[in-house]
């Protein structure tokens, strides 16, 4: 209780201080005190919510539930499917090869995010002295198909190819490190 007191005494203290502007003319008495107001009115909201929401019990009552949730796939399941997506995932080389610019994206970004909550769930069932290294392959992979998403849309030949040989080493080094 005695914590909730101080963040309201503090977002009070931020709300009715003076307004500081970078313009030399203030701005208007009517649209400051509605922003005020509509901060207050949000913020009040936002404690009145935190200070009832309903208990993991209540939950199975129907109330809502804002626990985090588990994903939606096992390790065990991830594990039988992350190489047939991460061959899905190398499977737009011949797109890349025919110059199919679109369609490569629309493939890369399909396959991409199969793959991306299959190793995320893998990874999170791995021990934690493993996780940080897979964490940054992980990291790593899909920066690089970022990069060539961004590559084809631009149409540009050569970092495409650059991009596609970063994702294939990438891939081999996680699949060295959790198979």
């Amino acid at each position: 209780m005695a914590l909730r007191l101080a963040a309201v005494q503090a977002l009070s203290a931020i709300l009715f201080s003076p307004a500081e502007t970078a313009s030399p003319k203030p701005p208007s008495s009517s649209t400051t005190s509605r922003r005020r107001l509509a901060a207050t009115i949000a913020s009040t909201a936002a404690l009145l919510a935190s200070s009832q929401l309903p208990a993991p019990a209540a939950a199975a009552s129907g109330a809502l539930d804002l626990r985090i949730t588990v994903p939606e796939e096992s390790s065990e399941e991830a594990e039988a499917v992350v190489r047939a997506h991460a061959r899905n995932l190398l499977r737009v080389k011949r797109l890349i090869d025919a110059g199919a610019w679109r369609e490569m994206q629309a493939e890369l970004r399909a396959s991409a995010s199969n793959l991306k909550m299959d190793l995320y769930a893998i990874i999170n069932a791995r021990p934690a002295d493993q996780r940080a290294e897979l964490r940054r392959l992980y990291s790593n992979l899909f920066y690089s198909v970022t990069s060539l998403d961004y590559a084809a849309r631009d149409k540009d030949e050569r970092q495409v190819q650059e991009h596609y040989g970063n994702i294939v080493s990438a891939l081999d080094e996680i699949f060295a490190k959790i198979m």
